[in-house]
């Protein structure tokens, strides 16, 4: 049997486009390391933004890069997911902004209505990064809504870190690197059990909802919106390290479900997986 041609779904080169996720991890955390301590010797305030930037996309990346590592699919392009980190997590953000400053009110249910409002968005953004797919896995829809997700968080983490930037002292405003950094310590290590994992349940279950090669509304997409959307609530509110550990247990299990029951799907209709199942010995042949 010959070698499959270059570009193919099926060359190796094609499907091993990025550096494993530890090795993302470590050279991207050596880099941070480096730029927090050359900032902090130097005071050296160009220096601000690359730590920002470098801190908040550090665990997002990686984390993509892990799913894809762990799962590569002839189905989810490069172009697709840089688009989902980027592209729908941009316009998550831009969405949700607006939507909270209109419909969001001050009070009891101010982080139910955030995690209401945050989750839609990215589950929407997933339906529009999934257009034109014509399988739909279960696991390639948790690869999608993680990337999403992770979009969206390291966005925010970068909203946030600058905030932190600025502390009052006495009656003046001034820089503080080690604010910063501390936030973007915390927001990193707790970047896989928030909005990476919700949206990765989302859009499993939006996936594993489709039939016929076509997505479609399902009680179970509701039902997972719900979901996510109490966890996210319940995360913003209770803080805490134990309650963010619980929290993100809950989050876990309908996502190892989720990953599991994924396993042997190939988001094929049942002629086109037998056709696809003879190609090899047609190949061989």
């Amino acid at each position: 049997m010959s070698a499959p041609p270059t570009g193919s779904l099926t060359d190796p080169v094609n499907q091993r486009w990025a550096p494993s996720w530890w090795a993302v991890l470590l050279i991207g955390l050596a880099l941070w390391i480096a730029t927090v301590a050359v900032g902090g010797l130097t005071g050296n305030a160009l220096m601000l933004p690359t730590i920002v930037l470098l801190g908040s996309f550090l665990v997002p990346v990686s984390a993509v890069v892990w799913y894809l590592d762990h799962d590569p699919s002839p189905a989810l392009s490069p172009r697709r997911v840089i688009a989902a980190f980027v592209i729908a997590g941009v316009m998550g953000v831009l969405a949700a902004s607006l939507l909270e400053y209109f419909l969001v009110v001050p009070g009891a249910f101010g982080f139910l209505e955030v995690g209401l409002i945050e989750e839609f968005v990215k589950g929407a953004a997933v339906i529009f990064v999934a257009w034109g797919l014509h399988t739909y896995r279960t696991r390639d829809g948790m690869v999608l809504g993680a990337t999403v997700g992770f979009g969206f968080a390291a966005l925010e983490s970068s909203g946030y870190a600058l905030v932190a930037l600025f502390v009052v002292q006495g009656h003046r405003l001034s820089l503080s690197l080690t604010s910063l950094v501390f936030t973007e310590l915390i927001r990193g290590v707790l970047a896989p059990f928030g909005h990476g994992l919700w949206t990765a349940i989302m859009g499993g279950v939006i996936f594993r909802s489709a039939r016929g090669g076509h997505l479609r509304p399902a009680v179970s997409i509701l039902a997972a919106y719900l979901l996510v959307s109490i966890l996210h609530a319940a995360f913003d509110s209770f803080g805490g390290i134990v309650g963010y550990v619980v929290i993100s247990i809950i989050g876990l299990v309908p996502l190892i479900y989720l990953w599991r029951r994924g396993r042997r799907e190939t988001g094929l209709p049942a002629n086109a997986q037998a056709a696809e199942a003879r190609l090899p010995n047609m190949r061989d042949a």
